[in-house]
């Protein structure tokens, strides 16, 4: 290790340094770096390594010419990939605080579609005569688009509580218990198979709109669509097209085009929408300080940085 101090920019807005300042100090300390470390570490060619976020201060990286890696606080990287200013290697975050806190929203909501929850919630007001019982999870088909650090959690946590699972992905991919497809035809027989579909896809040129009519078509009648992932891979007219003609029974979003969902957008008016303001999960600062302080380690002693972006693929 060097004698002089690392200098570590913290491109993100104020209120996430408040956050963020103690954890990464402390996971510094841990791991014995001096660094100087804050929003405002110096002039931008003294710094070594920048821990960003697309909605913070930073969007020209040209004159950081000594930086050796952008360390991402966020999971999803299209604000970021298509910079042609950032050249140095750009790392997203794949925190076990995030996907554990993931794979929780997306199987709590996946059992709320599977026992017909909202169904029996509504009806506390008298005895239900007519009992709506719903299948083992072993008769009830579950689909994970995207087959990442959170799709794979995700599926194998679903497999744990005896879904059978689908998973799909654009490239060939392996995973104990879970049916793991891939390309276009792996994208027909994974949505065929789906009762209950959860996206999990990075967004790219590729997957945006992915969940289209045609894509919605080859649902199983009265299937579920559960999207946690990003707004944008699914074609918001055809997904209330689906859901007025019964071939969807129900969406539950978290995700949407426009942050926060417009007022006067049809999902919230839709009795078959559940809308939740982008809260599947979140980086937590505990946990991502030392992805982020592991990184710079790695930086400091020539190792290879892990979780890098494939900028060809877009994540």
């Amino acid at each position: 290790m060097r004698a002089d101090p690392i200098k570590v920019l913290f491109a993100a807005r104020p209120e996430r340094w408040q956050e963020y300042e103690a954890p990464l100090r402390t996971a510094l300390a841990e791991v014995g770096i001096h660094a100087e470390i804050g929003p405002d570490v110096g002039p931008p060619e003294t710094v070594d390594y920048i821990v960003f976020a697309p909605n913070g201060p930073v969007s020209d990286f040209a004159p950081y010419t000594r930086t050796k890696a952008v360390l991402s606080l966020w999971a999803g990287v299209e604000d970021i990939v298509g910079n042609a200013s950032l050249t140095m290697p750009l790392a997203r975050m794949v925190d076990g605080g995030l996907t554990q806190g993931m794979v929780e929203w997306v199987c709590g909501h996946v059992l709320r579609h599977h026992l017909g929850m909202d169904r029996q919630i509504r009806k506390m007001g008298g005895w239900d005569e007519i009992h709506h019982i719903p299948p083992l999870a072993s008769d009830r088909p579950v689909t994970v688009l995207g087959m990442g650090a959170l799709g794979a959690a995700c599926a194998l946590a679903l497999r744990g509580l005896g879904f059978p699972v689908t998973g799909w992905s654009r490239h060939e991919k392996a995973l104990d218990g879970v049916m793991c497809v891939h390309g276009a035809a792996g994208l027909a027989t994974a949505l065929e198979r789906a009762e209950i579909l959860v996206l999990l896809l990075p967004l790219t040129d590729e997957t945006e709109n992915l969940l289209s009519g045609p894509a919605l078509a080859r649902l199983p009648h009265g299937a579920v669509v559960i999207n946690p992932g990003r707004g944008p891979l699914i074609e918001d007219a055809a997904l209330l097209e689906a859901l007025n003609s019964g071939q969807v029974s129900h969406a539950t979003l978290d995700v949407f085009r426009v942050e926060p969902l417009p007022a006067a957008h049809p999902f919230w008016a839709h009795d078959g929408v559940t809308i939740t303001p982008h809260i599947a999960s979140e980086t937590r600062p505990d946990t991502a300080a030392r992805v982020i302080v592991e990184n710079i380690q790695r930086g400091e002693t020539g190792a290879p940085f892990l979780h890098l972006v494939d900028r060809s693929a877009g994540y």
